[in-house]
């Protein structure tokens, strides 16, 4: 029979109109019972000549079974592929190529073992790109952990980069450039998130590997190529490997058509040049100062500090001749004079003057200079104080990087928003192909200006936190710690008879010293806020990830004695740009900072209790409200349900349960403070949501709720304790010290109301051997608790004084583990107290020999990790 007719009669019974009608009742069924039959007219059709003829009705069957979604997905991935063997008998190869992607990736999830068949249909050049596809999504399965450089993380990275490699090699075999294009294109893709200092070597065969491949075939990807080998120069000169360096470099100049990089380049060439000249002296002041840093740079760690800094200050002096040396005194205590009164105070005086005086004859270095070359000097001035913080030589750092912030003041000014998105005069037209595609690509000059502007700011910012901690170095010298205040020092000098010594506060001398060193700390701070705000210009998240970074771990010490309010205005600032720019993948760091923002909105506006008598109640009454809180606590709820949205879903299993817990118990105290009660479900989120929050960040909530309440505020209306306990027994704990600390808390919440049946639930022997020091401690409480309750539910049972000895001596016994004292104490008292009608008979006072021993050795250990801790800390 024709082919035709025969498809024509087959047609009449499973084309469209009958698919349609089996879609629209629903009748999946036929619809698969409709392709078998269809299969079944057609099988000797499918070869070469004929397979053309079964296009457009083949298309409609497999169409058909993917709208129904039919689950025989072996079926569909053999129609598919006999539907792409008929594109090519057609010679439709567009049709082809768009169809193999949609098939290919269809095969691989539901029928792998068909996915060799499908790949040998398919022009080369498309098996290529699907590689490379693949290669793309695997590092996008990694997720935040390459951006966070976890060991795994990179090696996983690197497999990809060396597949790829292969695939590059079968692209070059192919022949087709745009495919070898493609393939460099994604190399090079991969390969950016390892163009990291300690990284770089592992992708430098790569690399040349794609600079070499996109040379000889002449490409087009000029910018690709440009820094292709802007980076293998990198690389290189890392390896000491000057010559091969300067030589990429030199591509990479030729390759900058447009002047992108041309200044950045020309200075990194020089730089490299000037490192070749062994005998002879530039004549350059830069170049000279440029000699200088790079044989610093090559220092053996055995060389002594004074010849490093010999190398860094000359480099200094030949940047800025009238004014370094002056700024480097600033610190020369050799050069502060003792003092009027010769005393101690007297002498800080001065040497808070001599810094003062010396480090504002940096301001006028840049007026002086006349602005020369500014951008080629804020790279060797970043250089200097580079090299000076690696090898600790702190005061040229810090000299360095106030010469260096200069330009940041002055030349560096933000670009008007009026002038952004906007486009000048002069338009560059440039066309790269990609896929057999051409991709128009608009650049104008003053892009081409703003990237090098960017390249220096990214190079401030940097200089910024090295500045700060710099800064921060020079305030521990003093024996104070950032945004710490003096502390006057002891007296020790001979007075006369009847010498009465000045109030601290009516000093001036002390005063004056107390400013610098409250300057210094604005100073530091102010560092890590602009680093910020260039992150935020930027559009770099990892600048102003970076930055809150150090502000937490700075003032840790303000945050773990609840002084978060000194900070709150930086803390906001932070919370702003991050905001802006994302939080780099990094959510813990994020709560944290919400957390601590959070607490020094509301630490200052919890009230103290002040007790009234009522007359007519016999009652204490509520505590005072004071109406100027209500805008800083509003401000902390909000802070704190921005966070907890963060945490809601998928992403609450990558932050540690504690760490949600200290947002949660912020964000309950604030809704007490704004006397307003928390809803049934215990959610930050929306009421009528019944997902969301999770079940473990319910519990923490009921917690928090039932720790604020009875202290003279508003009570929140909480669950029962008996709802709660069958709501933590239900929840998966990954986190087994936040598991025994929230069970802990509920037997002391049932101890309070006296509920004995609920304190004895808990046994917490799963978790002893999971826990750390804090975990001992934890477990003494419990046992404590449990104790003293046993105690309370006595009623005449005598024999229940034995068990409750029994919890005593364990509760002794894990806090002689955590050397804890008072909680050995405390135990060994309520041991005592309960153990004395025993005392009187020798046969029960035998009983308690092992229970007493234990007590004893307990004090005796705790005592002794004690001692331990305070030789560790002197």
């Amino acid at each position: 029979m024709d082919i035709k007719i025969c498809l024509n009669n087959c047609w009449f019974i499973l084309g469209p109109k009958f698919l349609n009608r089996f879609l629209f009742f629903r009748y999946y069924f036929l619809i698969y019972n409709a392709s078998v039959l269809y299969w079944n007219f057609i099988r000797p059709y499918l070869k070469h000549g004929f397979r053309c003829h079964l296009i457009s009705s083949l298309y409609q069957i497999v169409a058909a079974l993917n709208q129904v979604g039919e689950q025989d997905k072996e079926w569909r991935a053999e129609l598919m592929i006999e539907l792409l063997e008929c594109y090519l008998d057609a010679s439709k190869m567009q049709e082809a190529v768009n169809f193999s992607s949609i098939a290919a990736a269809f095969i691989k999830d539901n029928a792998p073992d068909k996915y060799r068949q499908i790949f040998s249909l398919m022009d080369p050049g498309k098996l290529i790109e699907i590689e490379c596809l693949e290669c793309e999504y695997e590092v996008q399965k990694l997720g935040r952990k390459i951006s966070t450089y976890t060991k795994g993380a990179v090696e996983t990275q690197l497999k990809v980069i060396r597949r790829l490699e292969l695939v590059l090699q079968h692209a070059v075999r192919v022949g087709d450039p745009n495919v070898v294009q493609a393939v460099c294109a994604t190399q090079w893709n991969l390969c950016l998130p390892l163009l990291q200092h300690n990284l770089l070597q592992h992708v430098k065969k790569p690399l040349i590997s794609v600079a070499d491949i996109l040379e000889k075939i002449d490409s087009l990807l000029i910018l690709l190529r440009c820094q292709v080998h802007m980076e293998i120069a990198r690389i290189e000169e890392n390896g000491d490997r000057i010559e091969a360096a300067m030589e990429h470099l030199k591509k990479a100049i030729y390759l900058d058509n447009n002047g992108q990089y041309q200044e950045l380049l020309k200075m990194a060439f020089n730089r490299l040049h000037l490192c070749t000249m062994l005998y002879k002296s530039p004549e350059r002041l830069e170049d000279q100062a440029v000699m200088m840093i790079e044989q610093a740079k090559k220092g053996k760690l055995k060389d002594s500090v004074r010849k490093k800094r010999s190398l860094l200050v000359n480099a200094g002096l030949a940047l800025a001749p009238d004014a370094f040396q002056i700024v480097l005194d600033s610190e020369n205590e050799a050069q502060v004079s003792s003092g009027k009164s010769r005393s101690k105070i007297s002498y800080l005086h001065a040497k808070a003057q001599h810094h003062i005086k010396s480090v504002e004859k940096a301001d006028g270095h840049l007026k002086r200079l006349g602005h020369r070359n500014d951008k080629e000097r804020i790279s060797l001035w970043a250089d200097l104080a580079k090299v000076a913080r690696k090898q600790e030589v702190w005061d040229v750092c810090r000299t360095a990087c106030r010469f260096c912030l200069l330009y940041d003041d002055t030349q560096l000014k933000k670009v008007p928003k009026s002038m952004k998105g906007k486009s000048i005069h002069c338009i560059l037209k440039l066309a790269f192909y990609i896929y057999g595609t051409v991709v128009w690509l608009y650049c104008d000059r003053k892009k081409i200006q703003c990237n090098v502007r960017d390249y220096l700011l990214r190079t401030l910012a940097e200089i910024r936190f090295i500045n700060a901690e710099a800064i921060i170095h020079l305030l521990r010298l003093q024996g104070v710690q950032l945004n710490d205040h003096a502390v006057l020092p002891q007296d020790t000098s001979q007075h006369s008879p009847g010498y009465l010594a000045k109030l601290p506060e009516q000093d001036q001398e002390w005063i004056t010293y107390s400013l610098w060193i409250d300057h210094l700390s604005q100073y530091a701070m102010e560092n890590f806020l602009r680093a910020a705000e260039i992150g935020e210009e930027l559009n770099e998240a990892w600048i102003v990830h970076n930055t809150v970074v150090y502000v937490l771990n700075y003032n840790k010490h303000l945050i773990a004695s609840g002084r978060q309010r000194e900070i709150v205005e930086s803390l906001q600032t932070l919370l702003s740009a991050v905001k802006n720019t994302g939080h780099c993948g990094n959510i813990v760091v994020l709560l944290m900072l919400c957390n601590a923002l959070a607490r020094g909105l509301i630490l200052s506006w919890i009230p103290k209790p002040i007790v009234k008598f009522d007359e007519k109640k016999n009652i204490d009454t509520s505590l005072p409200v004071d109406p100027n809180r209500y805008s800083d606590i509003k401000a902390a709820i909000e802070v704190c349900e921005f966070a907890l949205s963060l945490v809601n879903g998928n992403a609450s299993n990558e932050v540690p349960i504690s760490v949600q817990q200290q947002v949660i118990a912020a964000w309950v105290k604030a809704k007490q403070l704004h006397q307003q009660q928390i809803g049934q479900k215990l959610g930050t989120d929306d009421e009528n949501n019944d997902e969301g929050q999770n079940p473990i960040s319910k519990v923490l909530v009921a917690l928090e709720m039932y720790s604020c309440n009875g202290l003279g505020l508003m009570d929140f209306t909480v669950p029962t304790l008996g709802q709660l306990v069958r709501m933590t027994l239900k929840c998966s704990w990954s986190d087994p010290l936040m598991e025994l600390q929230t069970l802990t808390r509920l037997m002391y919440f049932a101890y309070v109301a006296h509920d004995h049946e609920i304190v004895m639930t808990f046994t917490l022997k799963h978790l002893v051997s999971e826990i750390n020091v804090s975990g001992q401690e934890l477990l003494s409480t419990a046992a404590c608790i449990q104790g003293k309750s046993i105690m309370e539910n006595l009623s005449g049972r005598h024999y229940l004084r034995l068990s409750a000895s029994k919890a005593f001596v364990q509760s002794a016994r894990y806090a002689g583990e955590a050397g804890n004292c008072n909680l050995v104490m405390l135990a060994a008292r309520h041991f005592w107290n309960t153990c004395l009608p025993f005392i009187g008979s020798p046969r029960d006072r035998e009983q308690l020999k092992e229970s007493t021993e234990i007590i004893l050795k307990s004090i005796i250990k705790a005592e002794s990790k004690t001692k331990q801790v305070r030789i560790f800390h002197n």
